[in-house]
């Protein structure tokens, strides 16, 4: 699996460019690798800034948060008919109600893993979950989301027509790892991914990994994703089989760009929050993952596929 597309949306214009581009070319290697596009809509914040599309769609701190999520589900529906799946990261423990439907997989960041209730909201998601390490680096507060996610939980929450209601959720088996860095520090090299897959095994987890190549396994240079993508890759060509997917931030335009005081200002496709690569480097990168992991990734498949017990 590769998680790929910008930061965040600000342009659904801009975005819906980048996802017709991506249809096209997740047809292309959809022998080898599974694409799925990139499409964050609020924003994790450590002190202030822009809070995301959905919180402030206008980008003037406004707080349109109902036109927000309006024009977040426009934009997300617009995607899903293109066949094209989408990941999110779940911040707001009310927003995935009024959008969840439309979402393949979802993650949890380095804020929310601790939270409880954020926890207990992934227990009741309709997709896979994923938890980041911490920002120290450390796996032991992702791997007990992990764990806390595959119980059932009883809290308040709101339903599908937006009241309040209390739910009983049975638990979601399909939480994994992702391993973004920490403290300046990468941590998607075999060494780390060694003892991450001891971690999850000590605590009777699935070993399956998911590397973010962005954050701080590329100490925040996009151009550096590149390389950590090629290191997960040789990973796997040399036998690894606990690696499962990875995050790429990629936009139409390299870099970033401030939010200009006059919004006509801003560039199209470029990012408005972390820096990504480009759609010409983002083709390249992930052409050449699907040509050396085809023979290897096909066996893979082919090996854990149940045996057929012979005819009686």
């Amino acid at each position: 699996m590769v998680v790929v597309g910008p930061c965040t949306i600000h342009d659904p214009v801009a975005g819906l460019e980048y996802a017709q581009r991506l249809r096209s070319l997740a047809d292309e290697v959809s022998s080898t690798l599974f694409l799925v596009m990139r499409v964050f809509l609020e924003k994790s914040l450590t002190t202030t800034g822009w809070k995301g599309y959905i919180n402030d769609p206008d980008l003037n701190e406004s707080f349109d948060i109902t036109k927000g999520l309006k024009k977040a589900r426009t934009f997300l529906r617009d995607v899903n008919k293109l066949g094209l799946p989408m990941a999110t990261e779940a911040v707001s423990p009310l927003l995935q109600q009024y959008y969840g439907d439309l979402i393949t997989w979802t993650i949890f960041g380095v804020h929310s893993i601790e939270s409880q209730i954020h926890r207990e909201i992934a227990s009741g998601l309709a997709t896979p979950v994923a938890f980041k390490n911490g920002i120290d680096g450390k796996l032991e507060s992702a791997i007990n989301a992990i764990r806390a996610t595959r119980q059932g939980h009883r809290f308040v929450t709101i339903d599908n027509h937006g009241h309040p209601c209390v739910v009983h959720t049975q638990g979601n088996h399909h939480g994994h790892l992702v391993l973004r860095g920490g403290k300046g520090s990468p941590n998607y090299d075999p060494v780390n991914v060694r003892n991450a897959e001891q971690a999850l095994r000590a605590a009777g987890l699935p070993e399956n990994i998911v590397v973010d190549c962005s954050h701080a396994n590329s100490y925040g240079r996009p151009e550096l994703q590149e390389a950590v993508l090629a290191n997960v890759t040789n990973q796997i060509q040399k036998g690894n089989r606990s690696l499962v997917g990875v995050m790429l931030e990629s936009n139409l335009l390299v870099g970033r760009q401030p939010i200009p005081s006059n919004r006509r200002q801003l560039t199209y496709g470029c990012s408005i929050t972390d820096p990504c690569i480009d759609w010409k480097t983002t083709e390249t990168v992930i052409r050449e993952a699907a040509q050396s992991l085809r023979t290897v990734l096909k066996n893979r498949r082919n090996s854990a596929l149940p045996q057929r017990l012979p005819p009686t």
